[in-house]
């Protein structure tokens, strides 16, 4: 099996409803705040399980057109989100009427129209989203019958035939001709992303804890355990959330392998108000038995995190974040989505996160460490 573990479809409900959908007060023990938390697991099983349905009854709107008006500075979507089903439906089966390379960047991509208009991404078995990223859908894609009779000659140029595999390569920095992305036979699985509507522009910014990807300098985060001070006194992160989305962003990373976070995108002239969007996290999934807790220095560095986020993590321990996983994933047309070592791993790593989260408020007291989501937040 590959290094990249095939990690796609429904991976943008997986976390989002997960982390999202459930609220629970931590540290109560009594037996009907157990009881609680047995009715809310349920409640939040049930909804993990979104059938991609082919119609939209009640509307003459189209899908795509029902998912661009979800997209608002906070959100990609809504929590209560009837047509989810099939917007995700139509992503996964409608006609692609053109193929073109991918827009820039490290990993192999590609530009798909679907019947409608609708731009989306077409990644080589890899992708995980979250709730502030685009949806997400598996999809299997015939090379021969579906790509090439609608590539452009720029994407044409980078197919091959491998053995019996049609194969192709893109254009991206990492993109080579001897390291094809083929299919099995003309058939190859990956996921579609949804791109966001254009009224939405967005805008590209460094990571403060990114990495400098030189052999032998470091970052000033990975020697300077006063850096995250120094992060609290700049924009954006003096004030607003964007610290929070930070640090929220620095937990999924770590529960999914991601070290690899050296840039994130915001929608433009937001002034530091609109989520932080997830757009790639290709780099996941690597080696179930690699923990890099460095991933965690946003974290461990300012010793804050949002008060939903510490009960949605303390209420996901005892295996109800693998069970959880396993159950969104078990009806996905490329099923399975995550190997067990995988998801083992995410449970074992959820604990890392709540060990550190309890350094914290041992040292700083519960009342600096967790912070209500919608306070008027100033970190200086």
């Amino acid at each position: 099996m590959k290094l990249k573990q095939r990690v796609v479809l429904l991976a943008i409900l997986l976390v989002i409803f997960i982390f999202t959908k459930v609220f629970l007060i931590d540290n109560l023990d009594t037996s009907a705040a157990n009881r609680e938390d047995q009715r809310a697991f349920h409640r939040m099983m049930t909804g993990l399980r979104v059938e991609l349905a082919p119609k939209l009854d009640h509307t003459l709107q189209s899908p795509w057109e029902i998912a661009a008006q979800w997209v608002v500075p906070r959100e990609v979507y809504p929590e209560e989100t009837p047509e989810l089903g099939a917007i995700m439906h139509a992503m996964a089966t409608k006609k692609i009427i053109k193929a073109d390379v991918g827009y820039k960047g490290t990993q192999l991509k590609a530009l798909l129209i679907l019947e409608g208009g609708q731009k989306v991404v077409f990644k080589p078995k890899r992708i995980l989203g979250f709730r502030r990223a685009p949806l997400v859908v598996g999809r299997f894609v015939n090379l021969r019958t579906e790509i090439k009779p609608v590539a452009t000659e720029q994407l044409l140029s980078t197919f091959l035939i491998v053995g019996n595999n049609t194969c192709f390569y893109g254009k991206c920095y990492y993109c080579r001709e001897t390291e094809p992305a083929c299919a099995d036979g003309d058939t190859m699985e990956g996921s579609v992303t949804l791109w966001l509507p254009d009224v939405w522009p967005l805008q590209k910014h460094r990571h403060p804890w990114g990495r400098t990807y030189r052999e032998g300098k470091l970052a000033r985060w990975e020697y300077d355990e006063s850096y995250c001070d120094a992060v609290k006194k700049t924009s954006p992160y003096d004030s607003g959330p964007r610290l929070l989305d930070i640090i929220d962003t620095s937990v999924f990373d770590y529960l999914i392998g991601n070290a690899d976070r050296h840039h994130y995108e915001s929608f433009q002239d937001d002034e530091g108000a609109s989520m932080l969007i997830l757009l790639d996290n290709a780099k996941s999934f690597g080696n179930p038995s690699l923990d890099e807790r460095s991933i965690l220095a946003p974290l461990y560095q300012c010793c804050i995190i949002r008060v939903s986020t510490w009960n949605r993590l303390n209420y996901l321990k005892n295996g109800v974040l693998k069970s959880a996983l396993k159950f969104a994933m078990a009806h996905d047309p490329i099923s399975p989505v995550l190997s067990d070592p995988h998801l083992d791993a995410v449970d074992q790593r959820l604990l890392s996160v709540l060990a550190t989260v309890k350094q914290c408020t041992d040292q700083f007291g519960m009342d600096t460490v967790l912070v209500e989501d919608r306070m008027p937040l100033s970190h200086l």
